[in-house]
């Protein structure tokens, strides 16, 4: 085996051994070291004699090839490791990579229901044959809660039947506004819709399950069949199973219906601030991505509406 590919798997195995890194880790170090040793054949330069303008001109093509953001910073850490540890070895002065940054991190954009797929959700009524009355009557109550108000999966867990000062979420049905703590132990209240209203109040009249106390000795609005606070893991499991017996094409979680929530709003308001403030994000930057949301909405429109969104063929 050549000096080159010695020195490859000489680091790679001191992360193996040395840093005990996992065996996936070590595998993607290896690749992105073969990229490496690739594009220093390609400039007939040595593996210890790259350059730092070099460096910054090859993660400019990994971007310009379609990278992901994330792909790329991988690779640079890789290479980052290994010119760190040939230092240390004393096989070159200087990291060439010392002063290179990855691209930024692109921003996910949080994905959302149409409004018609909400409502297929929301509106979803299976067979009573089929279905447990009480499994029905509390999963409509928590679609109309994440979907209606906006709530964190946490929040709604959070809602008690009854306020106490130690509650951290309850609701006021007669004056239709849910009171919620979300992150930051920051307390907020969200209006709550008829529908929400006449789901909650419905699922209420219904019979408790045996010793339905909280271990904190709270009586949870939404629980299971043993009488205790639903679990995030349980919710979204029913939301899943919801969403596929309501024929949505996607998984449907609960962060799903909050996006879907403020996005909707978005649309039919445009009232930023007010969107900020029913979510409960403290800082603006956190609400602005769906307007992103709401423009990729109108472009759709556009697209299938509009005479010149798309340039008519012409006659041959």
């Amino acid at each position: 085996m050549d000096a080159k590919h010695d020195l490859i798997t000489a680091y790679l195995a001191h992360c193996e051994i040395e840093k005990r890194l996992s065996p996936r880790t070590v595998a993607l170090y290896r690749i992105a070291l073969q990229k490496l040793q690739a594009f220093c054949d390609a400039h007939h330069i040595g593996l210890l004699d790259v350059p730092t303008p070099l460096v910054r001109r090859w993660v400019g093509q990994l971007r310009s090839a379609g990278r992901a953001s994330n792909g790329i910073a991988l690779q640079l850490s890789s290479w980052r490791g290994f010119y760190d540890w040939a230092g240390k070895k004393g096989f070159i002065a200087t990291n060439p990579t010392a002063d290179v940054r990855p691209p930024k991190k692109e921003r996910a954009f949080p994905k959302a229901l149409s409004v018609d797929q909400a409502m297929q959700l929301a509106d979803y009524s299976p067979s009573s044959d089929t279905t447990d009355p009480w499994l029905l009557a509390r999963d409509r109550a928590m679609v109309e809660l994440l979907y209606g108000c906006g709530l964190r999966v946490s929040e709604l867990i959070g809602l008690d039947r009854i306020a106490l000062p130690t509650s951290n979420g309850w609701l006021d049905l007669d004056n239709g506004i849910a009171f919620v703590t979300g992150k930051g132990n920051k307390r907020r209240s969200v209006p709550l819709g008829p529908p929400a209203i006449a789901a909650i109040r419905h699922w209420l009249l219904l019979d408790l399950p045996k010793n339905s106390v909280a271990s904190d000795g709270k009586l949870p609005i939404f629980l299971g069949r043993n009488g205790s606070r639903l679990s995030p893991q349980s919710i979204w499991g029913r939301l899943r199973k919801w969403g596929n017996l309501a024929g949505l094409p996607s998984a449907v979680h609960p962060h799903m219906l909050r996006h879907s929530y403020a996005s909707h709003l978005l649309q039919s308001s445009g009232d930023l601030r007010a969107v900020q403030e029913l979510l409960g994000h403290a800082n603006i930057t956190s609400t602005q991505i769906y307007t992103r949301l709401d423009f990729q909405h109108l472009s759709a429109s556009y697209d299938v509406a509009h005479p010149r969104a798309k340039r008519k063929e012409t006659a041959s």
